[in-house]
């Protein structure tokens, strides 16, 4: 694995120096010789271009370096070569990284970008809808954001944290429309998950004070 890594770091340096290899070949001994260089010359320069370094993010993303995922994400030169799902990929992660450093403008323009090329799983899709929802709400678009949080649980989301946390964004918007009994609903709905992030289980103790108390 480690090795693959370093092949897809180093693809554009070992392609230039397959293509001098395969040039040398030809000049001294022929095209034949020369053939399987430019080929693995090609084969590189392909993946460079179609596929693009973003295996090498998900090892940075799980340590929560987010410097050195941001370095990898802007290697990539080209991102309209990439290879459709893995271009929506790229402008997710662009996202991602946009939200963790409170760009919330570019983290939407982004996401947006990512979820109209179409996710390649539907819990993705999800997800991303989900925090596209979050920022209409740091925007104090109310109607927006529980339009996109609907959607992504119609989607699907990919664990009981990001469910949880789609329930509770719906049952403060309920509340801020005065529908106290969907609040209820939602709040239920949230809390039966029984979710273990901190933020989440804290939002759920600070609502749980006062929701009892109010009518529906």
């Amino acid at each position: 694995m480690k090795f693959y890594n370093v092949v897809i770091k180093y693809r554009l340096q070992l392609a230039i120096a397959f293509i001098v290899i395969g040039v040398a070949a030809n000049v001294y001994a022929g095209f034949w010789p020369a053939f399987l260089p430019y080929f693995i010359a090609l084969i590189l320069l392909f993946g460079y271009f179609f596929f693009g370094p973003l295996r090498l993010i998900q090892e940075h993303m799980e340590s929560g370096d987010m410097d050195a995922a941001e370095k990898v994400l802007a290697s990539v030169r080209f991102p309209n070569l990439l290879y459709k799902p893995i271009r929506s990929v790229y402008y997710t992660l662009k996202g991602n990284i946009a939200m963790m450093k409170q760009d919330f403008d570019g983290a939407e323009k982004n996401m947006k970008k990512g979820l109209d090329l179409g996710m390649p799983m539907k819990e993705a899709e999800g997800a991303s809808l989900l925090q596209m929802g979050m920022l209409a709400m740091q925007k104090n678009d109310i109607r927006q954001g529980e339009s996109y949080i609907r959607q992504a649980i119609r989607k699907g989301l990919p664990d009981k944290e990001n469910q949880a946390a789609a329930f509770l964004q719906l049952c403060s918007i309920m509340m801020t429309k005065r529908e106290f009994r969907a609040a209820k609903d939602f709040f239920r709905k949230a809390k039966a998950l029984k979710p273990t992030t901190p933020q989440i289980v804290d939002q759920i103790k600070q609502i749980e004070k006062y929701i009892s108390r109010i009518p529906g």
